[in-house]
């Protein structure tokens, strides 16, 4: 049957046209043909794009629940994302920055990471469980549980990294003593996990020195009540 088709295709295209000069097959082969090009090397791929996806502090991103490495220099920015059914490419605006080969899609919280998107030398480090552990425990027990709460309630360890991270760096701000002293203060409170919207206000009112447990949280959870001493005129 195909050799038949074939046969009456080909008896087709040599059929002279009957208001011009030759037949399909002949303006095929003077005037097409020479204009045609090899198919490229590789096969052409359906890709989808994602755009503004964040460079976390581990100079990875997220895709897929895995994680994909990006150059440092793009740490805490925005890029974009093309994606097939193999590559995942990472562009700031029409610069390709990096690219990986695509985890299977079984796969969930693994690291995909290109060496050269790292800066050389152990002077840098990812950010890491262990990492803000150490630090934590150079500032105090209770800041230690702090951090050990956050991780506990974070659906992957991932997800606790920057949560956690809010809490340590506040030690840049304020000396590590009172941060350990409002998360011990913190833990005696209402709040369940403590986090960085729980800290900040104690330390900004200065409860830490004084030690009182506020007695009530916002509305939204989001921190503790000023207390009276806050406002410097006492109880009104």
């Amino acid at each position: 049957m195909r050799i038949r088709i074939a046969e009456q295709i080909d008896a087709y295209n040599r059929q002279p046209f009957q208001k011009r000069d030759g037949s399909r097959l002949s303006v095929f082969t003077a005037e097409e043909k020479p204009l045609m090009q090899p198919l490229p090397a590789a096969p052409f791929e359906i890709s989808t794009w994602s755009y503004k996806r964040k460079v976390n502090k581990n100079a990875h991103l997220v895709w897929a629940k895995n994680f994909y490495s990006v150059p440092f220099g793009h740490i805490g920015g925005s890029v974009d994302l093309r994606v097939t059914d193999t590559m995942l490419e990472v562009y700031r605006n029409d610069e390709r920055l990096t690219s990986h080969l695509l985890l299977p899609a079984i796969t969930t919280n693994q690291y995909q990471t290109n060496d050269a998107d790292l800066p050389e030398g152990r002077s840098w480090q990812a950010w890491d469980r262990v990492r803000i552990d150490d630090w934590a425990a150079r500032m105090g027990p209770a800041t230690v549980t702090v951090i050990g709460k956050i991780f506990e309630a974070a659906s992957i360890e991932e997800a606790g990294y920057d949560p956690a991270l809010a809490v340590v760096r506040l030690s840049r701000r304020f000396s590590p003593t009172r941060v350990e002293a409002a998360c011990e203060l913190a833990l005696r409170g209402p709040i369940r996990s403590p986090r960085y919207a729980h800290l900040r206000p104690i330390l900004d009112t200065g409860q830490d020195k004084t030690g009182n447990v506020p007695d009530r949280s916002e509305a939204d959870g989001g921190g503790y009540v000023r207390g009276s001493a806050y406002y410097a005129g006492g109880t009104r």
